[in-house]
């Protein structure tokens, strides 16, 4: 959940150019706050896989700086 729709969408790409695709869901397709990113793990994933996934998520969070942020950290940051 990153709440913002501009941050959803930057954090996707940024995740894209990482290797991994995610795509940042925004208001209509969610309620207007509730901005997210989507991926899909399927059986075919191995562990390195999921590994690589993870440390693209890690750097990405760490860029944007809302790991380990609550959800009010977030919006005050980068707004609904």
């Amino acid at each position: 959940m990153l709440f913002n729709a501009k941050l959803s969408q930057d954090f996707a790409k940024d995740l894209y150019t990482e290797g991994i695709y995610a795509v940042g869901f925004f208001f209509p397709v969610v309620p207007k706050g509730q901005a997210r990113i989507r991926t899909q793990v399927s059986a075919a994933h191995d562990m390195h896989h999921l590994e690589k996934a993870l440390a693209a998520f890690i750097k990405v969070g760490k860029k944007y700086d809302i790991l380990g942020k609550t959800k009010q950290e977030i919006i005050d940051k980068y707004g609904m």
